[in-house]
Parts: C-alpha cells; structure tokens; sequence
C-alpha cells in the first residue's frame, strides 16, 4: 500500500516558480514510477510528467518540456516537480500518481495508475 501526499501548491505570478512534492508512505515506492498530472476546471486531466524507478528516465508533455522538471528521492520518499517560467494555462490542480509497472513513457497513457495523492492547488495570475 502506497499512500500519496502532494504539497506545495499556491498562487504564483506569471513566469515566476513553485516546487510540489509528493510524499509516499510504503517502504516499496522506490519500485514505482511516479508521474504528475493535472486538471483545469472543466478539462480532463492530464500528463504532465513521469520519473521512471528502475534508471531515473524523465518524460514530459509537450507543454510543459523546457519549463517543468521532475525528479525523485527514494531516501525520502518523495518525488518534486519543479515548475518554472509557469503561464496562466498552468492553473490546474495538480496531483501525483503510483504505478508499479509503468515506465516514464507510458505512465501517460490512459490506463489505471496503481496509486493518486489528493491533489495540490496551483494557480498562475497573469
């Protein structure tokens, strides 16, 4: 059983930054890929990156390459998500996610992830 809890979400300025952490419970989280996703009012939610457990391999959604960056601490259990230069289109709720037999590349598709956190709140003024 893995337990997920997102942090570090708030109100930031256009092109400023925040850094969410997601803290796991479970001695087996360096297992498991971890990915990020997020969701708008009104929109599905959707990938916006992932950490691979076997050999750290990042992947990214198009719209955030460049700009976000992810990245685990299995001693601590927690996986960061980095965000800079963040654009008014980033609002959304964001939330992280478990998967024990994902990789940094399909941890974006459409099938169930083992494990979701509750979700972190960010919202960029413009």
């Amino acid at each position: 059983q893995v337990q997920l809890v997102e942090s570090g979400g708030g109100l930031v300025q256009a092109g400023g930054s925040l850094r969410l952490s997601c803290a796991a419970s479970g001695r087996t989280f360096s297992r498991y890929a971890m990915g990020w996703f997020r969701q708008a009012p009104g929109k599905e939610r959707e990938f916006v990156a992932a950490v691979s457990w076997t050999d750290f391999t990042t992947y990214y959604a198009n719209s955030v390459k460049g700009r976000f960056t992810i990245s685990r601490d299995n001693a601590k259990n927690t996986v960061y998500l980095q965000m800079n230069s963040l654009k008014p289109e980033d609002t959304a709720v964001y939330y992280c996610a478990a998967d024990k037999i994902a990789t940094a590349q399909t941890m974006g598709d459409r099938s169930p992830k083992d494990y979701w956190g509750q979700g972190t709140q960010v919202t960029v003024s413009s």
